[in-house]
């Protein structure tokens, strides 16, 4: 369902921040750290019509990688608001690369003006105390890290105007190397943030372990964002409900004018697409005179495909694939696989996103062309310069192994619900009263560490749904009851690892039965205290679609204060 994104949409009011109190020995020292400044020259744009570059990269060295960075905004010719994160020498929203076990050393200050407070957070919080229109915080999601105040911690955590506050996340040595991301996830801001443009992509570098395939590819960082149409004209047709942009290239409406890839004549590319969109859904192509290809996936979510079977760590020179002829990402989903430049005997070459249906009630997600694809006879580094390393990373075992066949010691039943007229969104356990979400509710689901759960997710809407998990993956069971209102399954992630998933809209038959997925998902890791899972439309997520669970220690282990707090 469309509306017009402001800063703080009205009826986000509704399920605005109160926030509850943390055990003093969780905060994060902020007082000693020094303000990043504003940076000139803040978020940037490209014209329409430019060549696609990769963003800017930092990397870690020794284990470490310290970044700071200034939240900043501006507002574009078209009155649209934007947001970015700025390094101190002006990159924007830079791609992160880590290894597993390293620590990702983020210090951000709040450059964005002042805002009136809204409503108090009684201390202690996770940063400041209170909440604002101009308030931030930063979730790297994805990541299997610890929802601890500075870390990846989204409910309490509140960064305000003038404020700064720093991060230091600690990748475990399992982390499966892909790509993730990093966005706000201030609760009633999070789709204005993502359609102002903040964010950027993290790489766990290393997937060439898994799939030496990639070996010696140049690989393209792609970053899908939306934005409103300029003028807000009513959606329908032709006209979709969100313009698009990669790596901020717009392709705005009515023009659409693609954006432009060069690859050179005879190569294969590593293609890491993150689909940073706040509300739109991606169904990738890459289109030879009218033909769709076939591409090699080689990682989902993160995590790389056939990689938790125990024997991958063995085999030196092969690995399994993916391949199809598209590729459907949610909002926050990850995409990685190989494309093959078009021969010289092409004369269109397009990247594209399909149509997708997403329901009566959904938003109009168009068919777009996002580049046109030209061939070079010489490589450009200018444009894409970035080669996957050819050398084999240390060796480590995967993360979820064995959690196919493990004992499932829990079954739960959610759903997606909304009210409307009011636009009031909902994710609930069946048998529960429906709430939308506030960060003082208690959690909808306490589970214990060292649990394996399936959870079977169903839509009871007229839209499209997208279920994401924090703090660490699911293994995806089954895909049911698609096929009623024409919607296919997607092949490609059946049996794969995921953190966000595809739930298409109830036809509103009463006699059918309502779309669901069942996923595995796995508590055998170190994270314990409280997280959230949600609809990953962002419009949805603001206006309460998102819950808390809790991970209780395990029995008997030795805990340190803040997470033990949380089981008192």
């Amino acid at each position: 369902m469309r509306y017009i994104s402001s800063r703080l949409p009205a009826k986000a009011l509704s399920c605005f921040l109160a926030f509850w109190f943390l055990p003093l020995s969780s905060l994060w020292p902020t007082s000693s750290l020094a303000p990043v400044p504003p940076v000139p020259n803040s978020c940037l744009r490209f014209p329409a019509g430019s060549v696609v570059r990769n963003p800017p990269a930092l990397y870690s060295h020794d284990g470490y990688l310290s970044v700071r960075f200034s939240y900043q905004t501006r507002t574009d010719d078209e009155g649209r608001t934007l947001f970015s994160f700025m390094t101190p020498d002006g990159l924007e929203n830079p791609t992160l690369h880590v290894h597993p076990g390293d620590h990702l050393i983020v210090t951000i200050t709040n450059n964005t003006p002042a805002t009136p407070i809204e409503m108090p957070a009684p201390p202690p919080t996770c940063g400041g105390s209170v909440m604002t229109h101009s308030s931030v915080n930063i979730h790297f999601h994805g990541t299997n890290t610890s929802p601890t105040c500075g870390q990846d911690e989204v409910v309490h955590t509140i960064i305000n105007s003038g404020e700064t506050f720093q991060y230091n996340l600690a990748f475990p040595l399992d982390e499966p190397p892909g790509v993730y991301w990093y966005h706000p996830h201030a609760h009633g801001l999070t789709e204005a943030a993502l359609q102002g443009g903040a964010s950027g992509a993290i790489i766990v570098d290393g997937i060439q372990r898994f799939h030496p395939e990639v070996s010696g590819l140049r690989h393209r960082v792609l970053m899908i964002r939306d934005q409103n149409v300029a003028g807000n004209p009513t959606p329908g047709g032709k006209i979709p409900s969100w313009d698009l942009s990669l790596n901020f290239v717009p392709i705005a409406y009515p023009a659409e004018v693609p954006a432009i890839l060069r690859m050179c004549s005879g190569d294969k590319e590593f293609w890491r697409v993150v689909n940073a969109s706040a509300d739109s859904l991606l169904d990738l192509q890459i289109v030879f005179d009218g033909v769709p290809q076939v591409v090699n996936i080689v990682g989902l979510d993160g995590v790389p495909v056939d990689s938790q079977d125990g024997q991958i760590s063995n085999r030196s020179s092969t690995s399994k694939l993916l391949d199809s002829t598209h590729v459907l990402i949610p909002t926050a989903g990850r995409a990685e696989f190989i494309v093959s430049a078009p021969p010289a005997s092409v004369k269109v070459a397009e990247f594209l996103t399909r149509k997708v249906n997403t329901g009566p009630d959904g938003d109009n997600d168009t068919r777009r062309i996002l580049a046109s694809i030209q061939t070079n006879t010489h490589d450009n580094p200018i444009e894409n310069d970035a080669v996957t390393p050819s050398q084999s990373e240390p060796d480590w075992q995967p993360r979820f192994q064995g959690l196919a066949t493990a004992p499932v010691t829990n079954r739960r039943h959610l759903y997606f619900s909304e009210n409307n007229p009011k636009s009031l969104f909902y994710i609930t356990v069946e048998g529960e009263k429906r709430a939308l979400y506030n960060p003082a509710n208690q959690p909808a689901i306490v589970t214990t560490q060292g649990s394996v759960e399936d959870w079977t997710i169903e839509n009871r809407t007229l839209e499209n749904h997208e279920f994401h998990l924090h703090q660490t993956h699911f293994l995806v069971l089954s895909q049911d009851n698609f096929a009623l209102n024409g919607t296919e399954s997607d092949r490609t992630v059946g049996g794969q690892y995921l953190d966000t998933i595809q739930i298409p809209y109830w036809d509103g038959n009463p006699d059918h039965p309502y779309p669901q997925v069942t996923v595995r998902v796995d508590f055998r890791g170190p994270d314990i205290g409280d997280f959230v899972y949600h609809c990953h439309i962002a419009e949805h997520e603001d206006a309460g679609m998102m819950a808390i669970i809790r991970v209780l220690p395990s029995p008997g282990s030795v805990t340190p204060t803040s997470a033990a707090s949380l089981s008192e």
